[in-house]
């Protein structure tokens, strides 16, 4: 089973807490709280990962709430592993990753998501991302 990585948890508490705030400062949201015990005991315990199966229910359903809320794939239909690279050029992933990615768990998908966004290479993240940032500003 995949694990999720202490990062996750940490953007999906965030992500809780922005449409969740507290009510009185003190006071967190149920999704918040749950969440924040499995990144407590992450932490406590020097954990980088926690299985995704091990998720209480309630951090589960918070998770993947989040989840839901970010991209599925890295994909920015520049496939070059069609051409018989094994690592696309346009988003990172692995030829194998490209072609099981329907059937990965969401825990799987955020692994890659996690490799291929450290690993800063893949066109998405420099060529592609540098367009979509220049194209919002005025000409000179």
């Amino acid at each position: 089973m995949a694990g999720i990585h202490l990062h996750d948890i940490e953007l999906a508490i965030n992500w809780w807490r922005e449409r969740a705030p507290s009510p009185d400062g003190v006071t967190a949201a149920p999704p918040v709280r749950a969440l924040g015990e499995v990144y407590a005991l992450m932490v406590y315990d020097r954990r980088q990962e926690v299985a995704e199966d091990a998720l209480p229910e309630p951090a589960r359903e918070a998770w993947l709430a989040w989840y839901a809320s970010t991209p599925d794939a890295p994909c920015i239909a520049i496939c070059s592993t069609a051409q018989g690279d094994a690592v696309c050029k346009g988003c990172g992933r692995t030829e194998d990753e490209v072609q099981d990615w329907p059937v990965y768990s969401p825990a799987e998908k955020r692994q890659v998501w996690r490799r291929i966004t450290l690993d800063g290479t893949a066109w998405r993240f420099n060529r592609y991302a540098e367009r979509a940032r220049d194209a919002g500003q005025p000409a000179a």
